[in-house]
């Protein structure tokens, strides 16, 4: 039986990939060209689907696209940018700035459009633009609409529908249905993609990639870097497979053990554990032709996932050398996952993606490996959801299967380093407080003049924290999460939200102190980051950490808390307090960091969602 297939034409966006996730979820094969692919070699496929990016259609230097992939004669669904793209080629306009979205928003659908059939009047979707449809194109009729957004448009007879939404993520309530009304009900996809035809072409790629050579591969513990293992044993002699794990000294608590022990239990005869902290926190890097590091002086986040990528493969190399295998010249696997280089703006994977963060599996040094065809990646087109089913699927224990994702670069990217420099203008001070008392009621809230990173219109930002207080625990969560939805939307300065728990008032300022990476800095990390995991790792949370902050009232050290419930993990939501997480285990939190360590002035709770804010705050 051929294998049906849809075509993905990438516009830079950082749920392309997502995009290609939900379509195999529902057993339909997906192939991602550039967007500008030529029309006919997209003959053979039964539908096209234009991503989102973080261009905008009416720039000087828009992306250039073959106007043939619209007479084809098979439907065809934009995205986002993509939607925008469909209203531009058929004659509509689409202007900047008319109205930013970012974040969990309910639009008004109409249920007579195919693309919504079966689902509600009203839906609740991601949005994350700036430009918006201001005239529609001729012929076309308006689907959904956020206000006086348009979010939804199609022409029935073309078969050409956009959506201004991303329901490719979880985000988006229906979405799946969504896709499912395109892919099955308008493009007449029966769905006879299986998870075994995805396993058996890695292991296909591994033999012939690698053959009888030697490999190294670099393993975290993590599920991604696991079923990199196991499919090398798979694929080839398990002689010849060497793992390695570093510990660089982020990582958490007693977790080194605990990996290297469920490693051995994967059967893998060759495991090297390299301890190497020291290294890490005294080493220094050029990049770009500048002396990098070391990273006990770094602030910037970048800085720190670059040196520490770096040094890693620095570590790598000298193990290689230590086994007699000649480096620059070895196969070397690591766990890397599409959306990991997307992230890292990898221009193998997307020519007009925006670098959000630097991933230590996509640094200069993993590049230039490629280049060579040194480095296999067994995993490359997979999403996490997809890596953890390949997991069970080759036998791998579920405490690796379900093991929580853990970054690279460890406890390093969650201390917020600062270096004291205030940089809030009045101006953006005052703003800040004339938006949260328009819709925060009695609620207080000071700007944080450090930074975080986050993801707002496909692009990345690097902005403000805002705290907000002054009721304790006893609160309207509700209220609260809307705050954390509406604050960055208005104020483009602010990408964070967080609510402080231990204190019923924020009765003084909030300032912040100079901190730095030390070897007693991650230990406190360490030990708070034990504690909030060990009480809140519970379902439905998919990832749960604590960050250290460099502010405070009384005191020069916070811990923020970070929740995140998703799938895709390219976007997601925080934990919601009394749904997710019960109230009760929030108050044990907060007792056990106050008890145990006085050093703690506030305890603070990430309330915003990815966008505009990332996962991790580095």
């Amino acid at each position: 039986m051929e294998i049906e297939k849809i075509a993905i034409l990438d516009c830079g966006g950082q749920y392309t990939k997502v995009i290609d996730r939900k379509v195999r979820e529902m057993s339909v094969k997906s192939d991602i060209f550039p967007i500008g692919v030529k029309a006919d070699e997209l003959k053979g496929y039964q539908g096209i689907i234009l991503s989102g990016g973080p261009g905008s259609v009416w720039a000087d230097k828009a992306l250039e696209y073959d106007e043939g992939i619209f007479t084809l004669g098979i439907p065809v669904l934009g995205i986002c940018y993509g939607m925008q793209l469909i209203n531009k080629h058929f004659g509509g306009v689409v202007l900047p700035g008319l109205k930013t979205e970012y974040g969990e928003t309910v639009i008004d659908v109409d249920p007579g459009c195919p693309l919504f059939d079966g689902l509600q009047s009203k839906e609740r979707v991601l949005m994350s633009h700036g430009d918006s449809v201001s005239q529609l194109a001729p012929g076309f009729k308006v689907a959904a609409r956020s206000g006086d957004v348009v979010a939804a448009i199609y022409h029935q007879e073309l078969k050409v529908y956009g959506v201004q939404f991303h329901p490719e993520v979880d985000l988006t309530v229906h979405g799946k249905e969504i896709m499912a009304n395109f892919l099955k009900k308008i493009c007449g996809f029966s769905g006879n993609y299986v998870l075994e035809d995805r396993i058996q072409t890695a292991i296909d790629k591994i033999r012939e990639k690698v053959g009888d050579e030697k490999i190294l591969v670099l393993v975290s513990g993590g599920v991604d870097s696991a079923v990199s293992a196991a499919l090398l044993v798979k694929a080839l002699n398990p002689d010849n497979v060497y793992a390695i794990h570093i510990d660089h000294g982020f990582m958490r608590k007693n977790e080194s053990d605990i990996v290297c022990e469920n490693l051995k239990a994967m059967g893998l005869k060759n495991l090297i554990r390299e301890d190497a902290a020291d290294i890490f926190l005294n080493s220094t890097v050029e990049i770009d032709g500048k002396k990098v590091g070391p990273l006990t002086t770094l602030i910037d986040p970048e800085a720190k996932r670059n040196l520490i990528g770096e040094v890693f493969i620095r570590v790598v190399r000298k193990t290689a050398e230590r086994l007699n295998l000649d480096f620059d010249k070895t196969f070397w696997a690591q766990g890397t996952l599409r959306p990991d280089l997307i992230e890292s703006g990898n221009p193998d994977v997307s020519s007009y993606a925006h670098k959000i963060k630097t991933h230590h599996n996509d640094v200069d040094i993993v590049r230039r490996a490629r280049e060579k065809g040194l480095v296999v990646e067994t995993n490359w087109d997979w999403h996490k959801d997809e890596v953890r089913q390949v997991a069970r699927a080759l036998g791998i224990d579920e405490s690796i299967a379900s093991r929580q994702p853990f970054p690279g670069p460890g406890l390093a990217i969650r201390m917020i380093c600062f270096d004291g420099h205030n940089s809030i203008t009045e101006a953006e001070y005052q703003e800040f407080q004339d938006c949260l008392a328009r819709f925060a009621g009695d609620y207080q809230g000071q700007l944080l003049p450090i930074k975080s990173v986050g993801v707002q219109g496909d692009c990345r930002s690097y902005r403000y924290l805002s705290v907000i207080g002054g009721k304790g625990l006893e609160l309207d969560w509700d209220q609260v999460y809307e705050i954390g939805k509406n604050l960055p939307n208005q104020v483009n300065f602010i990408n964070r939200v967080a609510y402080c728990l231990n204190k019923p008032e924020l009765s003084g300022e909030i300032k912040a102190y100079p901190m730095y990476i030390n070897k007693e800095n991650v230990a406190l990390l360490r030990e708070l980051d034990a504690i909030v995991v060990d009480k809140l790792n519970i379902p439905p949370i998919s990832q749960v950490f604590a960050v250290l902050l460099p502010v405070g009232i009384t005191g020069k050290y916070s811990v923020g808390i970070r929740t995140f419930v998703t799938n895709d993990f390219m976007t997601g939501r925080p934990g919601y307090i009394g749904e997710d997480i019960p109230k009760e285990l929030l108050v044990e939190v907060i007792r056990e960091i106050e008890a145990k360590f006085p050093e703690i002035d506030l305890i603070l709770y990430d309330v915003t969602s990815k966008p505009p804010a990332t996962v991790e705050w580095q």
